[in-house]
């Protein structure tokens, strides 16, 4: 039984709610002191990319008061109206957003946000330490869990070798965080007063202000339709192309705004796109990102039932990607959203719905363990393959290094069980172009696997639009299955949009980098990788080439100091305990470790 507090007023509760649910703004909240100091300069940086959502924007005193008043006040259904209608009306008079997007938000989140706070076992402590941070008490449900690993020995590992010269390699196309914005209108507003701008309501750019861009624009804004299409007419003609991941994020970030059928319409039309454009020969392996359902982040594990569950997103899923995963792929899918299919003799991938790590899926304060069974559910399909030689690629949205505590952990342990089997690792979420290191876990000095993190589709925020090439050793006897080199395309959105009378109308998706040239490296296999992080923390040229790629060639500010060690850091993070001890200003709301929504 919950312990009762009283002395708050329900509409100092309403207000203080509503902070959870800050939606992305066009500027980051100003740091005190100003951002001047080069201690600062990471953090400012990486709030660029907080894509709204996050639930650190509040202090822990503000965080209990109002899980405090929630347990009195929503243990009765009929207050959940009353709650919802104060906080839209709380929002608007206190100018935290627009009030469209005060309104609406509150509407869109409050039966699935409320029911599972209702059904959840969390003390106010225990609240503000899983959305807040660990600072902020002590969260008994996510205390340590652990996975079973088989009682099998690990092989002895054996250090990988480069492949002979002239041996065969798999080109693989990654696209991630698409994110089309069906209503980006060409010469809106890009400075506008909602989260997400250079929409049809964003209003018209005077003549003092440059609109947005036919193809695409530096802000807060997303793609049109016309430059994904694009994108996917120069990639087919680039081809060809061994086979496709692609790790979701398709809809926008109007994420106030968005309907099932909306998202469903989004889901269908960029697959079917896929289709048309890559060809029937060409597999694609998808993975859910946190935007395609709705509410955002909202992936109720299948112990929640009826309409309320997330079948209604993964079973359109199934139907959509049929024509490139078999019966049983599908079923998994319609489960939980992961699956695993062998992509050709000798090379198994694994799909994981990352948003049962995820510290934005409030579901998961109803039960965080293992949920739907996913880690232990690749254990198994790891010990399958391991028994029959088979090498195997992980792919999925948000990198395991920025998951709950216990989660990512539990998937560190996994990975260094299974380093002889896991011999690549691909994901998305920042729309930047960076990485994560995993190390034997005895010393956390051997590097043992990398989580290679792409860069994104969209131009959210002020990016080029870009896309990955990966080369992996290819299918031979004896092939290690490992990332050899990768490329980065952009579309230049300077050059796309601004020829001397109007946009190109056939512009070039160009290549930024290719890895091995760019930094000097003959494979990326764990070692280079950690190699590579040791230069650049004492060659400051190679970092700074490293921070302009890292924003796809769109970089305003140089990263020194801090910003630099900082960002050091983070790359030999690949486990979320780890990854806590990059931070720049501990326990502030710009902590750096904020995951990308």
């Amino acid at each position: 039984m919950k312990r009762p507090v009283f002395g708050l007023s329900t509409v100092c509760a309403v207000f203080l709610v509503w902070t959870l649910f800050s939606v992305p703004r066009s500027s980051s909240y100003p740091l005190q002191g100003g951002t001047d100091s080069p201690q600062l300069r990471f953090v400012e940086e990486f709030d660029r990319f907080r894509l709204g959502f996050s639930w650190h924007n509040m202090s822990c005193v503000v965080c209990k008061a109002i899980f405090a008043t929630l347990d009195i006040a929503l243990l009765s259904d009929s207050n959940m109206e009353r709650v919802a209608h104060a906080l839209g009306e709380a929002c608007v008079r206190l100018h935290l957003a627009e009030a469209q997007v005060c309104r609406e938000i509150t509407e869109l989140f409050r039966n699935d946000f409320i029911r599972a706070l209702q059904e959840s076992f969390l003390w106010p402590s225990e609240a503000c330490a899983l959305l807040v941070g660990p600072m902020c008490g002590h969260f008994d449900i996510y205390d340590p869990w652990n996975v079973s690993l088989p009682q099998v020995p690990k092989p002895p590992v054996k250090p990988p070798t480069p492949p002979k010269p002239g041996s065969s390699q798999s080109r693989i196309l990654f696209l991630t965080d698409i994110h089309w914005d069906a209503e980006y209108a060409e010469g809106s507003l890009v400075d506008c007063k909602m989260p997400l701008c250079c929409r049809n309501h964003s209003g018209r750019a005077s003549w003092k202000h440059t609109g947005a861009g036919y193809w695409g624009t530096y802000g807060d804004c997303d793609l049109p339709l016309r430059t994904v299409e694009n994108l996917l007419q120069n990639v087919a003609k680039s081809g060809p192309w061994d086979w496709v991941y692609w790790t979701g994020d398709i809809p926008a970030h109007n994420v106030w705004s968005q309907t099932r059928a909306q998202q469903l319409n989004e889901l269908v039309t960029i697959t079917r796109l896929l289709h048309k454009h890559l060809g029937p020969n060409v597999t694609i392996y998808p993975a859910v990102g946190n935007h395609e359902s709705t509410p955002v982040n909202s992936f109720p594990p299948p112990f929640v039932h009826g309409n309320r569950s997330s079948r209604w997103l993964y079973d359109s899923m199934a139907e959509e990607w049929a024509p490139w995963l078999p019966k049983e792929a599908l079923e998994t899918i319609r489960r939980g959203g992961f699956y695993t299919v062998e992509v050709e003799r000798g090379l198994r991938v694994v799909s994981l719905n990352m948003n049962f790590c995820a510290r934005e899926n409030y579901w998961l304060m109803v039960n965080s363990t293992d949920p739907a069974g996913q880690l232990q559910w690749l254990i198994n399909i790891l010990q399958e393959s391991e028994n029959k030689g088979e090498k195997v690629h992980i792919i999925g949205h948000i990198p395991p290094g920025l998951c709950l505590s216990s989660w990512s952990w539990n998937y560190y342990h996994i990975v260094n069980r299974y380093e002889s089997t896991i011999t690549g690792q691909f994901f998305g979420h920042t729309h930047v172009d960076e990485f994560q290191m995993f190390y034997d876990e005895d010393t956390l000095t051997r590097p043992l696997s990398v989580a290679f993190i792409a860069p994104s589709v969209t131009t959210y925020v002020n990016l080029n639009p870009g896309y990955r090439v990966y080369y992996v050793d290819g299918n031979y006897p004896g092939s290690n299955r490992m990332v050899l080199d990768h490329e980065t395309f952009i579309l230049n959105l300077t050059l796309a949009n601004n020829q001397p009378s109007k946009p190109d109308p056939n512009p070039s998706w160009t290549l930024l980098y290719r890895a091995s040239k760019a930094y000097g490296l003959s494979t990326l296999f764990p070692s280079d990788m950690d190699t590579l992080i040791k230069v650049m923390k004492n060659d400051d040229r190679v970092f700074q080439h490293f921070w302009y790629l890292f924003h796809k060639g769109h970089v305003s500010k140089p990263c020194t100091d801090t910003c630099k060690t900082s960002l050091i850091c983070l790359l030999h993070s690949g486990r979320y305990d780890l990854l806590t001890q990059c931070d720049v200003l501990h326990g502030d709301k710009h902590s750096v470790r904020k995951t990308m929504c």
